[in-house]
């Protein structure tokens, strides 16, 4: 049975470096808020958060790790590295990969990472964030799991492409195997309900619900606007 069921309303509770909430261990604080909203599964960023999540609720996490190398622009689980510390150090349901045809630190590929986690624990399931068509045929192929468009609009190639991007997540429901994840650019709850009538798997929320920062400043730009301060 797949860890993350159909119909789920996920929602990513992380912060990075740069941003006010980062490093302060409150994202537990942040998963049990969304629990108790109705969430039905967690996306978390970092052993330390991820373990401090999966002790606050018990719903399933998706695990990454963030990374940044000088030889790559792949950030996102990037190595072996943070995909051993994810298995080793952590018991996430599932590993979230950046899968985009970028190409990773240290000369690693896609492939050897997808292999090494079905060996080393066969019941983690795996999630690609990918940015294209093709980026998620492949995913597909390899065999995973999940596959998102976390990364639609994040990467050259589709740089100022409107996210959601709903004929895309209609697109990718329609010709893969794998289960879609919608991700990406959900503010409002017209987008979501447009995002949902494309009929992908599930779906993450983030930056809407967990990033105050984020949410504080789209309110500031109106405000702005209104009183023609910009």
């Amino acid at each position: 049975m797949a860890h993350i069921q159909k119909g789920s309303l996920i929602i990513s509770c992380q912060a990075v470096k740069g941003e006010p909430l980062y490093g302060c261990n409150v994202m537990h604080l942040m998963a049990r808020a969304a629990k108790e909203g109705g969430a039905d599964a967690i996306r978390c960023n970092s052993v330390a958060d991820i373990n401090a999540i999966r002790k606050e609720v018990t719903l399933p996490t998706i695990g990454i790790i963030k990374a940044v190398y000088p030889d790559s622009e792949v950030y996102i689980t990037p190595t072996k590295k943070e995909v051993q510390a994810l298995l080793e150090q952590t018991d996430t349901d599932v590993i979230a990969l950046d899968a985009t045809d970028r190409v990773r630190p240290n000369g690693e590929t896609l492939a050897e990472l997808v292999a090494y986690i079905r060996k080393a624990k066969p019941h983690v399931e795996i999630m690609a964030d990918i940015a294209t068509l093709q980026e998620a045929k492949r995913a597909d192929a390899l065999g995973f799991d999940y596959i998102g468009c976390t990364m639609r609009s994040y990467t050259p190639e589709t740089k100022g492409i409107s996210i959601p991007d709903y004929a895309f997540i209609a697109q990718m429901v329609d010709t893969l195997h794998a289960k879609v994840i919608a991700e990406g650019g959900i503010w409002e709850i017209g987008q979501l309900e447009q995002v949902w009538r494309a009929n992908p798997y599930a779906v993450v929320i983030g930056s809407a619900v967990t990033r105050p920062r984020d949410i504080t400043a789209r309110f500031r730009q109106v405000t702005d606007a209104c009183l023609g301060l910009r």
